[in-house]
């Protein structure tokens, strides 16, 4: 079971607690395990993930994205975490809730990455779960959705795993290393059974 913690004015954002993962927002003193992770995966991601700019790894850069999830947060229209060991000491990943949209739609897109060293460990799982409660409790949104490349089956198997269904295919949907690439449709809904 999840612990939420949703944000308030004195609050950078949610925290989520669960026996294997805690998630929490990105903030500037996460830099440099940030950017050791994400630089020691960069060939592991890059076949999953938009290009990366020469500057993506430094710390201006960083910053900027510090403010943009920040700035979307404020907004509602995006919710940027990181994944953490249960005690918070360590780095995992991340996940993201973005194009949050309220109206007669009350839907976001779910996006992921792991870093290597802890791929294939059931951390994303554990993340994924813990991230539902909060899309559909206390943000109260009615559907999450998921994009994947058809041939990433640890993303496939993830998405189904955690209770997705797969609802279509998209020809060249996302801009992915360098390419407009097709993708797979999920998406789970609030009334759906959660695993």
């Amino acid at each position: 079971m999840a612990l939420l913690r949703t944000a308030s004015s004195s609050d950078i954002g949610p925290l989520i607690r669960t026996d294997r993962v805690m998630l929490r927002t990105p903030q500037m003193a996460d830099y440099p395990a940030w950017a050791e992770l994400r630089a020691g995966s960069k060939e592991f991601l890059a076949p999953w993930e938009p290009l990366w700019l020469s500057d993506e790894l430094t710390r201006s850069s960083y910053r900027r994205r510090v403010r943009h999830y920040l700035r979307d947060l404020r907004e509602d229209v995006g919710y940027a975490l990181f994944v953490f060991t249960a005690n918070g000491e360590q780095l995992l990943g991340g996940v993201t809730l973005c194009n949050v949209r309220r109206g007669v739609t009350q839907a976001c897109t779910l996006g992921y990455w792991m870093g290597e060293p802890h791929a294939r460990k059931g951390y994303m799982t554990a993340a994924v779960r813990a991230v539902i409660p909060f899309v559909f409790d206390s943000l109260e949104l009615h559907r999450l959705e998921a994009a994947c490349l058809p041939h990433n089956l640890a993303s496939k198997r993830l998405l189904e795993r955690t209770g997705f269904r797969r609802e279509g295919y998209a020809r060249r949907y996302l801009r992915i290393n360098g390419a407009w690439q097709d993708h797979l449709l999920y998406a789970l809904l609030d009334s759906d059974e959660r695993i």
